[in-house]
This record gives C-alpha cells, structure tokens and sequence, in this order.
C-alpha cells in the first residue's frame, strides 16, 4: 500500500538523524527500501525470522523487527547494530512505519468511500455508519468539481489539484476513470457559488501555468453528506450541456445552464417531432451563413435593431429586410418575443441533436 519510495525516504531521514542503517523488507525477503547495500544478503535470515513467534531478534549483528498491519505482518525492519541504542532506533523506526501503514489505509479508505458515494454505491445507513468509522463530517455544506483533461496522459491531474489543495483534510480529492479529477469540497457556512467561481478559477489557472487545458464544471451546493452524489451527477451534466451550448467556457457551473439543461434531458424522437413541426421538415443548416450570423447577431443584443445593424455593419434596413424574408421562410417573426424564444429553443434543440448524432458513431 506504501510506496517503496515513501520508505526509503522514511529510513533515509531516520538515518541522517540516528547514523543508524536500515532495510525494509517483505516477508519473502524481498527488499523494499535500505540503507545499505548488502541488505540482499539477508534474505534467508529474514525468512526464517517471519516464521518465528519473535516481535524483535538480533542476528548477524543485525536487530530485525516485525512491522504489522493490525494483526498481519507486513514488513521487516532491521537496523544495523546489537546495542541497546540501535535497539531504540529500530523500535521507533517500526513504530514510525506501523503509523505510515496506518494514516495510508486510512486515506485509502476514505478514497473507496468517497468513489462509492459519488457513484450512489451505498445504501443510506452504509452512509452514515462509514462516515463515522472514517471521521468524516455528515452535516457540512459540499459541492463536487469536475475537472476534464483533454488527455489523460499528458499531466498527472490529480498530483496538480493535490498541490493546489494542500494539506485540506476536509477536501477530497479523488477519480473514477482516467479522463478528468473530482473534488468534493467543502463549503464554508459564509460562502456562495461567487467562491465557488474563484475555486474554479484557481483551478484552471493552475492547469494553464502547466501548459494544460481542461474544461471544469460544478454541481450546486448540498447540505448533508447523503446529497454529495447528487452535485456531483450535477457537475457532470454541466460538463455534457456546456460541451453543447457553451463550448467557449472554461468553467461551467450547473446553477448557469439555463434552458439548456432542459433540452438536454429530451428524448430525440420528441426534438424531431419539435423541429419538423417549427421548420417543416428544414433545419437551419439549410440557412446560409449570412442568415445565421444575423440571427445569432440579434439574439446577442437581445433583439435590438439598431445596435445588432450596428455591429454587423449594415444599415438598419437592410436588418429589417432579412429579418422580413425569414419570417416568410420560417413562419416566425424574431422581433416578437415568443417567436424569438420558439426559434432560439429551435436552434438549440438542433445542436442537441447534432451532439448526440456523434455520440452514437
């Protein structure tokens, strides 16, 4: 469970405080970490030393420890040396590993934990009967980011967001496959979806000074433990309907999705039938690319004719004109709020569509 390199930069230490050498090895004498370098040598002695009922021996001018996790015996520990001195370095040096052992099954647990929350795997008194075993607060406000890597072999994201976050033990920091990070955060009492913008934010900024470029959304702010999975289905339907609607933002929360989360959620055969039945069996595509830049034009000026002529460069009526000849094709006025609405619900349900065509292919 412990990296071999996290033991050897544990006895390293211990020895540049001690002067004392020592090896770690498993219980087939195998070395993990050491020292020395005649540690290899070892290998039948500390065979025969696991199998004895003996916690402590010294042996060759070695003393050999046995390091255990809970009952089952993991390492073995020798020290360099038969003084009592040395005696004292090996029992602190395994008593140091025996706690490393434990603070890394302890965080290994919590990462399962906080997977199967994230993934509804739990039934509700598994909840909170976990959480209580792991130490982890129940009634304290979360939300849960997503952050996406374009590819999952170019950085080490987790490492990236670890750095950011620190030593926050009340933060999670965890994933459920290769292409993205999850953060379960928690939130303070004085705290709103502004900071939670700023969070994001130093999130992609962090990404950027390494040369990386990812998409992050977030789900809303939950109050109970329970709730977490529910933000976290949340930030990964933001990710989906900013892909469609928003795909010029970085950082997308749930809160902001709009009328697109709706369309997202609408079954195809019923985008069909809408968009037939709005267009007569066209589609904008059909417009050309001077129609739809004027459409797009207006709506971004919230159906303002003088400043949507003004920014395309033409002259108001000439904006009249086109917007005259596509009501004749379509049926719709876009200067009249309800038609405007009906034709931007269209355009939308059209690149829902679009989106979900390449999913299947």
């Amino acid at each position: 469970m412990i990296s071999n390199q996290i033991l050897q930069n544990t006895i390293e230490g211990l020895k540049g405080i001690t002067r004392v050498d020592l090896c770690i090895m498993d219980t087939d004498g195998n070395v993990l970490a050491t020292t020395f370098h005649e540690a290899e040598a070892y290998e039948d002695v500390v065979m025969s030393f696991a199998d004895s009922p003996a916690d402590s021996q010294v042996m060759q001018g070695y003393q050999f420890f046995k390091v255990f996790d809970e009952h089952q015996l993991e390492y073995i520990l020798l020290a360099n040396g038969g003084s009592e001195d040395v005696y004292m370095v090996g029992k602190i040096a395994a008593f140091q590993i025996q706690n490393l052992l434990i603070a890394y099954k302890e965080r290994f647990d919590k990462d399962n934990f906080i997977k199967n929350l994230l993934l509804d795997n739990l039934l509700l008194v598994d909840i909170y009967n976990r959480s209580k075993k792991l130490h982890i607060d129940t009634d304290v406000k979360r939300v849960v980011f997503i952050i996406e890597l374009n590819s999952e072999k170019e950085i080490n994201g987790l490492e990236i967001v670890r750095g950011l976050f620190g030593g926050k033990t009340k933060d999670f920091i965890t994933a459920v496959d290769e292409k993205s990070v999850i953060v379960v955060k928690e939130v303070g009492q004085n705290e709103g979806y502004d900071d939670m913008d700023k969070t994001a934010k130093s999130i992609l900024d962090l990404f950027h000074a390494n040369g990386s470029k990812v998409h992050i959304a977030y789900g809303t702010i939950v109050n109970e433990i329970k709730e977490v999975s529910r933000s976290y289905k949340e930030a990964k339907m933001a990710l989906d309907v900013g892909r469609i609607f928003f795909s010029e933002r970085d950082i997308i929360a749930y809160s902001t999705l709009g009328i697109g989360r709706l369309i997202y959620q609408l079954p195809i055969p019923l985008c069909k039938m809408f968009i037939k039945e709005i267009f007569d069996g066209k589609s904008p595509d059909d417009f050309d690319e001077e129609t739809l830049t004027t459409i797009y034009k207006f709506f971004e000026n919230s159906l303002n004719v003088s400043e949507t002529s003004r920014q395309l460069y033409i002259h108001r009526n000439t904006l009249v004109y086109r917007l005259d000849k596509l009501q004749k094709s379509t049926g719709l006025d876009l200067r009249v709020f309800e038609d405007a609405i009906t034709f931007k619900i269209a355009l939308m349900v059209v690149k829902y569509m679009k989106y979900m065509e390449t999913l299947d292919y």
